[in-house]
């Protein structure tokens, strides 16, 4: 058994905030694989189901982003589970948007729901870095992830959630490459070869040559009028 959490923040009012990203791969995981029904536990919501094999419990805590901690905690001891048995997806202000990135165990790099868990289970679980990309300036953090997705980011947005269902199995059996490959064509998909363009079409006749025309010829060159009578002309025959 694995748990796979998403991070976020509890309610409508934060539903679409890019800081709740993590809730909105869970939801689109469970919808797209047939999950149960999402019930409350554990300070939070949990569905069930099963990708291949494995047998997961996708949690979303509601303590808000801040104590995430408290909800992974508890529900690791009840299922008896270890980090090593944890993954987490989140909000990646180092990651430009609609990048992803794997990751288990390090620092939580100032991310409040990261400090939270890394204060109640230790830091040795892994993580889905969903990238949201960086408003540019520290003090614009705040306001920046509590602010919901706009108009420009929803394809991008909604390729990104496309291609981690697509790849929810392999990173479920523990195959990082495969699970990133799946991301990745839905993401940036390979461009289809289109060879050489052509000015016309290959069937198109060839153009009719156009008429030959003399040259002028350069006076310079000219050979000279001959100015020779035919008496003249007859006379120098003979010479």
């Amino acid at each position: 058994m694995r748990i796979w959490v998403g991070l976020g923040n509890p309610g409508g009012k934060y539903a679409g905030n890019r800081h709740n990203i993590g809730f909105m791969a869970l939801d689109r995981i469970a919808a797209d694989h047939g999950f149960g029904p999402w019930r409350r536990a554990f300070q939070g919501l949990v569905a069930e189901g099963r990708l291949g094999s494995e047998k997961l419990v996708l949690l979303k805590p509601e303590t808000f982003m801040n104590l995430s901690g408290q909800s992974v905690g508890e529900a690791l001891r009840f299922y008896k589970l270890t980090p090593d048995d944890l993954t987490v997806f989140h909000d990646e202000l180092d990651l430009a948007p609609g990048r992803l990135r794997v990751k288990t165990g390090g620092g939580h790099a100032g991310h409040n729901g990261l400090r939270s868990i890394h204060a109640h289970v230790g830091e040795a679980y892994h993580r889905v870095r969903l990238g949201i990309g960086h408003p540019g300036h520290k003090d614009a953090v705040a306001g920046y992830v509590l602010h919901d997705f706009g108009k420009a980011d929803q394809n991008w947005l909604d390729d990104l959630l496309r291609g981690l269902c697509d790849g929810a199995p392999a990173l479920a059996s523990g195959d990082s490459a495969r699970f990133l490959n799946a991301v990745a064509l839905r993401t940036a998909p390979p461009r289809p070869s289109t060879g050489t363009a052509r000015t016309e079409p290959a069937t198109s006749p060839a153009p009719a040559k156009a008429p030959a025309t003399k040259t002028p010829a350069d006076p310079a060159t000219e050979p000279p009028a001959d100015a020779r009578s035919a008496l003249q002309k007859l006379a120098d025959r003979f010479r």
